[in-house]
């Protein structure tokens, strides 16, 4: 009974554990619009994590990055990295990049767990003072 117990909390804790990580796949949503445009799956490689679009939503949505300002230009969206190259500092995921395919402009990134709510990401892309923000549901 008493390892039946420990292996009940060993499975909550990692449960809670993964609840509370970028790492997953979550549903992007235009923030001007509201509609809901592609899942991005989020993984960690060496130390850095990374955000590629593994499925457009929209119908009717363009399929390449004809914007794309770099050797992605004309590229299959499905997946493209997007979000490249970010740190973990201080509670904050930054000092990485993130890509709108639709501009075809790159842009500074800080992505983190939105406060009371692990199914939402706070993803925020700036230039200079200036920035914009969305927010992305977790993909259960």
């Amino acid at each position: 009974m008493r390892h039946l117990f420990f292996l009940f909390a060993f499975v909550l804790t990692a449960t809670m554990a993964t609840a509370q990580s970028v790492i997953g796949t979550w549903r992007t949503v235009d923030d001007e619009t509201g509609e809901a445009k592609s899942h991005v799956q989020i993984y960690e490689q060496g130390g850095l994590v990374y955000g590629k679009i593994i499925k457009l939503l929209r119908k009717n949505a363009k399929t390449t990055c004809d914007n794309c300002p770099d050797d992605r230009k004309g590229k299959p969206l499905v997946d493209m990295i997007i979000l490249d190259k970010m740190k973990l500092n201080g509670g904050y995921y930054q000092d990485g990049n993130i890509l709108d395919p639709e501009k075809g402009k790159w842009y500074g990134c800080k992505i983190w767990l939105k406060e009371g709510d692990p199914n939402t990401l706070v993803v925020r892309g700036s230039v200079g003072p200036f920035y914009r923000t969305q927010y992305w549901s977790r993909v259960q």
